[in-house]
């Protein structure tokens, strides 16, 4: 716990047996009082791995349903054991799990509700190995989605984000999508209503091991991101409110 409330790290997980175990070693376990691992119906050890760690909850799937829709079992679950701060992190290690106290106290001392743990603040893409063509490509859409939506965030992409508990459960995250377009959506809800959003600098590992979406994929990717925006930008002007904003 922190200052008594109950801190939950959820780890959306697929095809992840090979950086696993070093993402749950590195968790902090004298603040986080639950681990939960939803499994996407890896084709690879991840669940036989998961095993033999310190995870608490192990959520598994019978088939492949989507990085969105792990999403919402992990936050589901999170709910349902009564967690006052929810920790989403990759568990490909791409992203240093030693950041979850610093998150988590910003929460408990009710200074921001949502800390989103930047990339790009810093030189902590490229110096990471970031793909030069993915860092461009992050920092046109984060550039057109501040326009958008009028805000000043330094990335909107992140895989490793804290919430307080009454964040999530004033948005309907259920209506979002269940690819990897729901990161974007939940942000967009959130700041929607007017939720502060705290950003911190997040050194980040590009790696083999590490999760990457395909070129394919990285465009409908950022159609989506570019739609969304757009979504919301007629929502604040009471033009058309589509479902994730009703």
């Amino acid at each position: 716990m922190i200052k008594g409330k109950t801190v939950t790290v959820v780890l959306p997980a697929y095809n992840a047996s090979r950086t696993l175990r070093d993402t749950v070693k590195e968790i902090p376990r004298e603040l986080v009082d639950h681990i939960i691992l939803s499994d996407d119906n890896s084709q690879d050890d991840t669940l036989k791995i998961a095993a033999d760690l310190p995870i608490d909850h192990i959520l598994r799937h019978e088939e492949n349903r989507g990085y969105g829709f792990n999403q919402k079992a992990c936050y589901r679950k999170a709910l349902e054991l009564g967690s006052d701060i929810i920790v989403m992190l990759h568990p490909d290690y791409q992203y240093t799990p030693a950041l979850i106290p610093s998150m988590c106290y910003l929460i408990a001392d009710q200074v921001y509700p949502v800390v989103l743990a930047s990339r790009i603040l810093g030189r902590g893409a490229l110096k990471g190995g970031m793909p030069r063509y993915k860092y461009i490509a992050n920092r046109i859409l984060t550039l057109i989605q501040n326009i958008l939506m009028q805000q000043k965030l330094s990335e909107y992409h992140t895989g490793y984000r804290a919430y307080a508990r009454h964040v999530l459960e004033s948005v309907d995250f259920m209506r979002n999508s269940n690819d990897f377009l729901f990161d974007n959506q939940i942000l967009a809800q959130l700041l929607y209503q007017g939720c502060e959003v705290a950003e911190i600098t997040c050194p980040t590992h590009y790696f083999e091991e590490a999760s990457s979406i395909n070129f394919p994929r990285s465009v409908t990717y950022g159609i989506g991101v570019i739609l969304t925006s757009l979504h919301y930008r007629m929502a604040k002007w009471n033009i058309y409110k589509t479902r994730i904003f009703k």
